[in-house]
């Protein structure tokens, strides 16, 4: 999402804060999402922050309102599952769609509830998959293992006939290559990355907050818990220019 949202927006700031310690957060209770959360928003709010994206689908089910709530505007947070759900109801092109994702995500059904309200036409048809956030945290992707447990997940005869999937965990791009070849074109897949990297430009410039200034922008990367494994998937999602800086917020 941080690597969507940068390329896009160049000239913009981030300040990413990855929750590692805690991660996955689909395996988590409802009120340890809540609590982690909202304190990351706290502390991001501190940097500060102009804007603060929920990355995490399972955060975003969990503990989207109790965040806005918590902030001093309550506006200035975006979740990733709206700006998905409003782009396919917009693009009108799908009757048949399916979704993967954490236990936490699939089982809340908060995507089906949105699209029943929103497009009661289409047909939604979520799966759990919850080897492969793990799995990417690891290192395994683009390879005989990943590929081999992508494709066991995408035969389930749930995801039968679908049209288009949504990769409903910020995860999964980094599996891409095998989602696709096991598609082969023939699906349309739904990278809420690419969507979700434009809603927010398009907030920042409804609001006036976009940066006019070209001079590339220092990032800033923290984990709560450092892991030389996860910094090094970091280095192969940005192209090597990350360093991870380790910050613990609930000591």
């Amino acid at each position: 999402m941080a690597k969507a949202i940068g390329d896009l927006l160049p000239s913009e700031e981030l300040i990413y804060f990855g929750d590692t310690a805690h991660m996955p957060y689909g395996e988590k209770s409802p009120h340890a999402i809540k609590s982690y959360s909202e304190r990351i928003a706290q502390f991001l709010i501190e940097q500060p922050c102009k804007l603060i994206v929920i990355a995490c689908n399972s955060a975003s089910v969990t503990a989207f309102k109790q965040v806005q709530e918590s902030l001093p505007d309550k506006n200035f947070v975006i979740n990733v599952i709206d700006p998905v759900v409003q782009y396919l109801v917009e693009e009108n092109s799908y009757k048949k769609i399916g979704l993967i994702g954490t236990k936490r995500t699939v089982s809340s059904a908060v995507y089906k509830k949105k699209f029943e309200k929103a497009a009661p036409e289409i047909t939604l048809k979520s799966l759990a998959t919850p080897l492969l956030a793990p799995m990417v945290e690891e290192g395994f992707f683009n390879n005989n293992i990943s590929k081999t447990v992508v494709h066991s997940y995408l035969s389930n005869p749930h995801l039968a006939n679908i049209e288009a999937i949504i990769l409903a965990c910020t995860h999964y791009p980094l599996i891409m290559k095998e989602i696709s070849s096991f598609y082969g074109g023939k699906v349309r897949i739904v990278n809420s990355a690419e969507i979700v990297s434009k809603a927010v430009g398009s907030f920042l410039e409804n609001r006036n907050l976009l940066n006019k200034k070209k001079k590339a922008p220092k990032h800033q990367f923290y984990v709560s818990d450092f892991t030389e494994s996860f910094e090094e998937t970091a280095k192969i999602f940005f192209g090597g220019k990350v360093r991870l800086k380790e910050k613990n917020l609930w000591e």
